[in-house]
């Protein structure tokens, strides 16, 4: 069907939608038509389109953020003219936006709620009181949960927020949204947004599963918000999150030694080599080891030296016999004066610093590998524990896992090298050496 004709068709259906209610309504009026505006010094000859609400006898208008050549507009029909693409694409949205603000106009009318310009324009902007906005879901979100979650979980909320923001104002031109408007158009919308946006500062831009941890963590205050009876139906039930495979990195038993026998004159360098150790020997996060103080070392059923604490991401309770290799680091810092000072068991360092740190450290190693403070943790669950013959049952526990499926990644790893040296063993066998 020719866009011309969807229009006028869109036009007669509002039309007579209007003429329903208004006969139900007789003292409400009401009417929609878009007209330009031309800034007294034209930019490229381009105008801007708006919408004009009249409620009763009073008037409104709303920006589209959009704007045509005077030449191109139908001031009569109060359209676009012309089968150019984006012409097309421009009637189309004043035929949404129309849409929009007339099933607003009924949504007050229905609910018998006061029927204003006013109220139609904030209905339609999502400004009104009473109407459930996306940022006023998000702003609730990590208010009433910024108890429970983690520090870095309730950052990458925080993160999200601020992309959804940006898509609002970048993709529809506004800075925020009813949550009735929300479709599965939506999230491919925001999908799409997020795939191909482009950092200005220092940061890459996002990987796939980047992108999902977005979608996952706005499927998750969505799907609240049906819980809460904001939303009548979930956008996200036909959304199906797509996560790339990728292994878990890790160091294997030479590189953890090349480290484990490395000494650093450079103070900076040792210590974070040393409390990097230190997790890869008891399978600690980054903030869970830097949280640790002398109170958590504690004699155990079997008379040595346990550490016991809380895993800050999920509260679960964490019990660690400990290696020798790892109370040896203990004994090394228990008088440090920054330790002291800070009644913790290491001289902590923010996790970036350290990040950056240990990329120094493995160039220095000649480990080629990217070294983040989390591969520590791989490292205990693979080369440590699973690859010595520790139940898998008995790693979960030690890492604070609340489902032992999340453990099974690091099996799967192990079951990998393994592979690998059955092959080479086949190999050395068959070549006779």
């Amino acid at each position: 069907m020719h866009i011309g004709e969807q229009c006028v068709r869109n036009r007669a259906k509002v039309y007579q939608l209007n003429k329903n209610y208004i006969g139900m309504k007789s003292r409400n009026t009401f009417g929609i038509h878009f007209v330009l505006r031309i800034p007294k010094q034209q930019k490229n000859g381009m105008a801007t389109v708006y919408a004009r609400i009249s409620v009763n006898g009073r008037r409104s208008e709303i920006s589209l953020k959009k704007k045509v050549a005077p030449k191109d507009w139908d001031e009569a029909k109060g359209s676009a003219k012309g089968k150019r693409e984006e012409i097309q694409k421009l009637n189309s949205h004043i035929e949404r936006v129309r849409t929009l603000i007339a099933d607003g106009y009924h949504e007050l009318v229905q609910q018998r709620k006061t029927v204003s310009v006013d109220a139609v324009k904030s209905l339609f902007l999502g400004t009104a009181e009473d109407t459930m906005t996306l940022r006023k879901l998000v702003e609730y979100h990590n208010r009433e949960t910024a108890h429970k979650l983690a520090h870095g979980t309730l950052k990458n909320y925080c993160t999200t927020q601020r992309y959804i923001e940006k898509f609002l104002k970048e993709k529809y031109k506004r800075n925020d949204i009813a949550l009735s408007e929300l479709n599965y158009r939506f999230i491919m919308d925001f999908e799409s947004y997020l795939q191909k946006y482009k950092p200005k500062d220092h940061h890459k831009p996002l990987g796939n599963n980047g992108v999902m941890k977005h979608i996952e963590r706005l499927r998750k205050m969505v799907n609240m918000a049906v819980t809460m009876d904001w939303l009548d139906k979930a956008p996200f039930a036909k959304y199906k999150l797509h996560f790339d495979k990728s292994e878990r990195g890790y160091l294997t038993k030479e590189e953890l030694n090349v480290l484990a026998y490395k000494t650093f004159s450079i103070e900076r360098l040792q210590s974070v080599l040393d409390m990097f150790l230190f997790s890869c020997f008891t399978g600690l996060a980054y903030i869970d080891m830097a949280n640790l103080t002398r109170g958590n070392i504690v004699k155990g059923i079997d008379g040595g030296d346990w550490l016991v604490t809380n895993r800050q991401k999920t509260e679960t309770v964490v019990k660690v016999p400990l290696l020798p290799q790892a109370s040896a680091l203990i004994k090394k810092y228990h008088d440090h004066p920054k330790a002291s000072n800070s009644d913790t068991l290491f001289p902590v360092i923010s996790n970036q610093r350290m990040n950056g740190y240990l990329k120094e450290i493995a160039d220095i190693c000649g480990i080629g590998k990217t070294l983040t403070f989390h591969i520590a943790r791989h490292t205990f669950a693979t080369t440590v524990t699973l690859s010595n013959g520790v139940p898998i049952e008995s790693v979960s526990k030690m890492l604070g896992h609340t489902s032992i499926r999340t453990t099974q990644i690091y099996a799967k790893v192990v079951e990998h090298k393994l592979s690998e040296d059955m092959q080479n063993l086949r190999e050395r066998m068959a070549s006779g050496s």
